[in-house]
């Protein structure tokens, strides 16, 4: 399966005439495209499972959530989802939005637990070739780049020292792997495979941050 023109060609229109009235004149357009891009989703949770332990799958509503927004239109124009991975010990989420010119695929930490962001920065400060291997992986350098995506802090975060060797790393608030990708790599035949192979170069960072946010400082367990 893959994205066609079509879905992409109402997610532009609707950018154009994001209000109620038009919606409701394309809903039945809507209900069918949004029926193909589900199975899509559901073809790429089928393959996360061929290589992964995959929780949970959740499609994003195309209805914006208004009320804490200073964007009132009521409609979100993407189509999105993400995927969970399973058990205590298995820590990162994939995720995937298609909408015309910004769509994005995305895995890790975007905004982890106190206790987790601490424990990670604990780790860093400790010692940081872990995670300076995982930038230099070959397969996350050739999808992601070599550096973690996130809002980070303007200085070290309390109680870290601001001359620390790997402050880059420290003042990161989250980590997060992102590739972007054009309209014509959308809807590109085998932009399915390209998902999947780039979800598979993740592995390294998740398998890391999972064992850092599993066990202590000394390495002993703690789940």
């Amino acid at each position: 399966m893959q994205f066609q023109k079509d879905s992409l060609q109402f997610l532009k229109d609707l950018q154009k005439n994001n209000n109620r009235d038009w919606f409701t004149e394309q809903k039945p357009t809507f209900v069918k495209i949004q029926s193909q891009v589900k199975e899509i989703f559901l073809e790429m949770q089928a393959d996360l499972e061929k290589h992964d332990d995959i929780d949970k799958m959740k499609i994003y509503r195309i209805y914006r959530d208004v009320r804490f927004s200073k964007d009132k239109t009521p409609y979100n124009p993407r189509f999105a989802v993400s995927f969970s991975r399973l058990g205590k010990q298995l820590r990162g989420g994939y995720f995937l939005q298609i909408k015309p010119g910004e769509s994005m695929l995305g895995g890790g930490f975007w905004q982890p637990e106190k206790d987790d962001l601490f424990r990670l920065r604990k780790e860093i400060e400790q010692d940081a070739v872990e995670f300076r291997e995982v930038l230099e992986d070959k397969d996350f350098k050739k999808y992601f780049g070599n550096k973690f995506e996130g809002d980070e802090l303007k200085s070290a975060p309390r109680g870290f020292d601001k001359d620390h060797k790997d402050i880059d790393l420290l003042r990161k608030k989250g980590f997060v792997a992102i590739r972007n990708f054009t309209d014509s790599e959308v809807l590109a035949p085998k932009f399915l495979e390209e998902l999947d192979d780039s979800f598979k170069a993740l592995r390294p960072f998740f398998n890391l941050f999972s064992d850092v946010l599993t066990t202590n400082l000394n390495g002993e367990s703690i789940v």
